[in-house]
């Protein structure tokens, strides 16, 4: 009997010698760029969020701003509290199209979730934010969806990659990085989008962006550690690319599918704190790697802290020593 490598290599080879025969779908570019919370700076008047330092540093086609994030029901979402949607989809839209760079937009978030049952709402709301410059959309799925939203929303998904094949597809989750032998990353909710991209055609598509980011205490359950220093810590730089091997060992991820997104500097749980040396290290790893793509949390984050500011702002990163704009040096390096 044929094992099942030497059947699918049988095929391949068959297939490239057929026009008109694939196996896989075209590769996908390596994107990189912020996230950018335009609910910081959003005008209710204009519904125009402001993105200066990120439009005046181009760094080729690959390099995309992801609008963060669009919440409620597909075709009626909303940005925020009080902003009329279609006049933010036209405004914004317009900004990226004047000043030549791409987009994202993203849904749902840690604060919020995008729902969408109806594959006509799904079309609707790809229109809203139609453009040359509209690259994909990354649906943030963090636990709040029942098993049936998820479902629905991936459903959904799989008509808007039939009706618009170009778009880049991202499901960003949530994961641990364990290095004791047992490959613990994805939780439930993120085993839920995986089977649902398998039920509805999108598993040979969609890129699994893993928030490589608030991993928890520093335990070989959760993290990388590192015992350098005065006490152990999560090796938040190498944590990020064990989380990312054992999605491709545990779930069959190919690592061109795999994206990750790290929150700079102080995460939200204490002594997770991504440095500039971190970032090196997943963008570096990342390229060898061969993953889809790098992002970071967030543009207004790349940033020093004001004195008397929080740990964890939405506006600075809190690492001592860092200037403005030298995380995304590092993350969106040139090609």
């Amino acid at each position: 009997m044929y094992g099942r490598k030497a059947v699918f290599a049988a095929i391949a080879a068959l297939c490239g010698a057929i026009s008109g025969c694939a196996t896989q779908p075209p590769p996908r570019p390596f994107w990189q760029g912020p996230y950018q919370d335009v609910a910081l700076g959003l005008s209710a008047s204009k519904a125009v969020f402001s993105s200066p330092p990120w439009l005046a540093t181009p760094r080729g086609s690959s390099d995309v701003l992801i609008w963060a994030f669009a919440t409620g029901e597909c075709g009626q979402e909303r940005w925020g509290n009080n902003i009329d949607s279609d006049a933010f989809a036209r405004a914004n839209v317009a900004a990226m199209e004047r000043a030549g760079r791409n987009f994202i937009v993203a849904t749902g978030g840690e604060a919020g979730i995008f729902t969408c049952a109806d594959p006509l709402a799904a079309e609707r709301f790809v229109q809203r934010y139609a453009s040359p410059r509209l690259v994909g959309f990354d649906f943030d799925i963090e636990g709040r969806q029942s098993p049936e939203q998820i479902d629905a929303l991936v459903r959904s998904a799989a008509h808007i990659q039939q009706q618009w094949p170009a778009l880049h597809l991202m499901f960003t989750l949530a994961t641990h990085a364990a290095t004791d032998g047992t490959e613990r990353s994805l939780n439930a909710t993120g085993e839920r989008v995986l089977q649902a991209l398998h039920k509805h055609g999108l598993a040979k598509t969609a890129i699994i962006n893993l928030m490589v980011m608030n991993y928890g205490p520093p335990d070989s359950k959760w993290c990388a550690v590192a015992t350098s220093g005065t006490s152990p810590r999560c090796d938040m730089g190498r944590s990020a690319l064990q989380a990312v091997n054992n999605v491709h060992r545990k779930y069959d991820v190919p690592l061109g599918r795999i994206a990750i997104t790290a929150m700079l500097g102080e995460n939200d749980v204490v002594g997770n704190v991504t440095t500039v040396e971190d970032a090196e290290h997943m963008f570096d790893g990342a390229r060898r790697l061969g993953l889809a793509g790098v992002h970071y949390w967030s543009l207004d984050r790349d940033q020093p802290c004001a004195a008397g500011a929080p740990r964890v702002s939405p506006q600075c990163h809190s690492v001592p020593g860092v200037p403005v704009g030298r995380f995304g040096d590092v993350l969106r390096a040139p090609q």
